[in-house]
């Protein structure tokens, strides 16, 4: 106890403690901020399609960094995902009295509150108003919770009251079982100090009227937090509990710059320019510098310049340092304000290989139905092979799927499906085959082998052996591979049921919540309700862990399959001729019953397509393209307005039918592509990247990758139009060009990349090489994150596969571009 007091004293007696914090003030934006330090109150809301998303409350942005979430009244001591939630009801901002208030309830308890915040010199005083005492049936559940991000207090140490602890790097004791068993406090009393022996992350949090208990969420669920938590007193109304909260932080605290660049590096003759990001305090008017590094590792200057002043964007300033000039191939990195790049290559070939690893690793280690193999390492076994039963009827899943009233096969609600236990992808860091996930990716793989036709084999898949063995060729093209394994699972459903079907899931939440090896998630049996759960005869079973089969129709979903099965069958035509001529097939059956009915809508979550006329002329492209025949080119021309109207949703399908169809057509999109020229130019000075960068909830390199893929297109026909730097700048945002950071969000691509990421592995807190995270979230209102070090925000680092053939689309793309680009 004594040496931990010491240690305390010496800190708070450091040069860094020594200065003191500023008051804190309501900024422009709505929140409480001092230099290091800023309190948001209900910037943010639970995400609204998975309710408890980390991202709301009472949040704390301490040195830069968001380590606290969640502040509000929760109705468990270690909330997970799927825990109630409330309501938001509004938010009130009182600048003259430094207060803000949000009011809440629980519709379900009749149970309405305020959270208030108020600013006091150098602490925020929290506090929560009741108009009526707390209903009986929350007593003892409702308390006012604050959630610490647990990678940010790994190895350090707390005080409470007199007691001391250390945080734990692994979790330990027993979790909270929601109204069965209570979870252990790590501490219990008045007066918590969080890392007393970290200046960058010290918090202080006084409760003078409750007991505050300090819990590890993870006891409870792998991605849970450090809680704080305060239960509310019973028979009281008015103000009922108060905090007090400070965080330690100097007057004089400035971010280090980052310096956002591509951490793949840059072709010769492409355009060259890194992003510097600035705290808004920083008045540093450095210099940039570039340097080569040659064989002896004497770095060489070769460009010094004062960078140019871009302006502000989200909470931070930019200046821009092109090199573009620089032309010598070699080694390079840029120093500024005390800050060094990791070393990046100027270089011919340097587009070459960067979508490797998305072929060889990351889309392999999502096929399903089969064993992934590599070296000593099994990723996972041949899952799932008890696919699939029907789902029930009038069933809405807890994943966005559902079952309308009726199945729509021939197939009795917990009946066996046969023939669905074969091809497809884990849709994400999950482990369910979304169809408009797999036809989206079956589209984007085909368009990369008509395009670009890589034929770089690696891998070995082995069909009636349901094994993958990845680094030992067999042979045979590994994207024709892929395709073909995409292709399977989407002719499986016609053959199956007749028609597409939303996709495959567990049904229940203890499987969806799994971690590790997909195998370990069913016995492969098929489920047999007549049997008891220990009960097996080698083929089925009576244990319920089959999944579901939602099959509910959709003429969207059919028409997305349907494209992506006719040009499924252009690729495999001479490597499986049989799958092609069979893809094929149905597309055209499949059309020709669309057309002979009026569309079956069914809508739902984000499992039942996209917009209906934008999948439908896709099927007409793909099948004019596989057919020739006329009759598609002339319903194709029927979504003319849906083009002119969606252009830049649509400019893909729109440019690739110009070769089938008229000069007046393709004057048409000519003019459309004009128009969006001068949007791209209108839009340009929103931020200092250069490309589109969302705002929701799910962050935006999906939309990146998707508008750089556009602008090759666009490019390719109208070069006058739209330039190649368009399409290269969207690569270089996912290479490193980008807010918050300098990380390539291609895992195992580039010098630094994403090593932390949400997938079958998060638990583990790794990667899967080759896959393509989301990448900058802007929390509102104005803070970029994309954490390295905790990987559960699916938001920003969950991969998912259509997005990873989106990008070796674009890397090949980038690469042939800059191949032809003269001397």
């Amino acid at each position: 106890m004594i040496r931990i007091l010491f240690l305390v004293f010496s800190l708070l007696s450091s040069p860094l403690f020594a200065r003191e914090s500023l008051p804190f003030e309501l900024s422009k934006n709505e929140y409480f901020e001092t230099p290091g330090v800023n309190v948001l109150v209900f910037s943010n809301w639970y995400n609204g399609l998975f309710d408890d998303s980390k991202i709301s409350g009472i949040e704390l942005i301490h040195h830069g960094v968001r380590t606290a979430t969640n502040g509000d009244v929760r109705l468990h001591a270690t909330p997970e995902q799927w825990d109630a939630i409330p309501e938001f009801v509004d938010r009130l901002v009182d600048r003259e009295n430094n207060i803000i208030q949000a009011n809440l309830r629980y519709p379900q308890y009749n149970f309405d509150y305020s959270i208030r915040v108020a600013a006091t010199d150098n602490t925020v005083v929290i506090s929560v108003h009741l108009n009526e005492p707390l209903p009986a049936e929350l007593t003892g559940r409702a308390g006012l919770n604050l959630e610490f991000l647990p990678a940010a207090y790994f190895e350090k140490a707390f005080i409470m009251d007199q007691a001391t602890g250390i945080f734990p790097l692994y979790p330990g004791g027993p979790k909270e079982q929601n109204g069965k068993v209570e979870p252990a406090a790590l501490a219990t009393g008045n007066r918590l100090v969080l890392a007393p022996d970290d200046p960058e992350r010290t918090v202080t949090i006084s409760s003078p009227g409750a007991v505050m208990n300090v819990y590890d969420g993870r006891n409870k669920a792998q991605n849970g937090w450090f809680v704080v938590r305060s239960l509310l007193p019973s028979g009281k109304s008015g103000q009922v509990l108060e905090w007090v909260l400070s965080a330690r932080a100097g007057k004089d605290w400035v971010r280090a710059p980052v310096i956002a660049h591509s951490q793949v590096g840059y072709h010769p003759r492409q355009k060259k320019s890194a992003v510097i990001e600035l705290d808004p305090n920083d008045d540093n008017g450095s210099r940039a510098y570039l340097y080569r590094v040659g064989s002896s590792g004497e770095p060489e200057q070769k460009l010094s310049a004062l960078p140019a002043a871009w302006g502000p964007y989200t909470r931070y300033n930019y200046r821009t340092f092109d090199f573009s000039d620089i032309t010598e191939e070699g080694i390079y990195f840029i120093e500024y304000g005390g800050q060094k790049t990791a070393p990046f290559r100027i270089a011919g070939n340097v587009y070459q290989d960067i979508w490797h690893p998305t072929l060889d690793i990351y889309l392999p280690v999502q096929m399903d139905h089969v064993t992934v193999n590599e070296a000593y390492r099994v990723w996972h076994g041949a899952s799932h092979l008890d696919d699939a039963l029907q789902a029930p009827v009038n069933h809405e899943h807890f994943d966005l799927y559902a079952q309308g009233p009726t199945t729509d096969t021939p197939f009795q609600p917990g009946e066996h499906i046969p023939g669905l236990n074969i091809g497809g992808w884990y849709d994400a860091g999950d482990y369910d085959i979304r169809t408009q996930t797999q036809y989206g990716t079956v589209r984007d793989l085909v368009n990369t082998w008509e395009n670009f036709r890589p034929e770089r084999d690696t891998t070995s898949v082995d069909y009636p052996r349901k094994y993958v063995d990845l680094h030992v060729p067999d042979g045979k093209p590994d994207l024709l591979q892929q395709i073909e394994h995409g292709t399977l699972a989407l002719v499986a459903q016609f053959r199956a049921v007749g028609h597409a079907i939303p996709g495959i899931i567990v049904p229940d939440l203890s499987q969806y919540t799994h971690l590790g090896d997909g195998l370990t998630m069913t016995d492969n049996l098929i489920y047999d309700a007549q049997m008891s759960e220990l009960e097996s005869d080698g083929y089925r079973s009576g244990v319920f862990d089959d999944r579901w089969a939602f099959t509910s129709f959709s003429s969207t979903l059919n028409f997305g399959s349907i494209a992506a099965l006719a040009a499924a069958s252009r690729a495999l035509k001479g490597y499986n001729d049989e799958l092609a001529g069979e893809s094929l097939q149905i597309a055209v059956n499949a059309w020709d019953e669309e057309q002979a009915r009026d569309p079956i809508i069914f809508k739902h979550g984000n499992t039942t397509g996209g917009s209906l006329e934008v999948e439908a002329l896709n099927a007409a492209l793909e099948l004019l393209v596989a057919t020739g025949e006329q009759k598609y080119a002339d319903k194709f021309l029927e979504y003319l307005p849906t083009i002119k109207e969606q252009f830049f949703q649509v400019a893909i399908p729109a440019v690739r039918a110009i070769p089938y169809l008229d000069e007046e057509y393709r004057n048409t999109i000519e003019q459309l592509t004009l128009a969006l020229r001068n949007s791209m130019d209108a839009k340009a000075p929103e931020n200092p990247f250069g490309v589109v960068i969302t705002e929701g909830g799910w962050a935006g390199n999906g939309t990146v990758i998707n508008i750089a893929m556009t602008n090759y297109y666009l490019h390719q026909a109208f070069p006058d139009i739209i330039r190649q730097e368009d399409v290269l700048q969207g690569l270089n945002y996912i290479l490193g060009t980008h807010p918050g950071s300098d990380l390539s969000f291609v895992s195992a691509v580039g010098t630094r990349s994403k090593k932390v990421a949400y997938g079958m592995n998060r638990a583990d807190f790794s990667f899967i090489a080759g896959g393509v995270v989301p990448g900058v979230l802007i929390l509102k209102p104005d803070f970029p994150e994309n954490k390295e070090d905790w990987p559960f925000l699916w938001g920003e680092n969950e991969y998912v596969v259509n997005l990873a053939a989106s990008y070796i689309f674009l890397a090949n793309a980038a690469h042939e571009l800059v191949s032809k680009t003269p001397e």
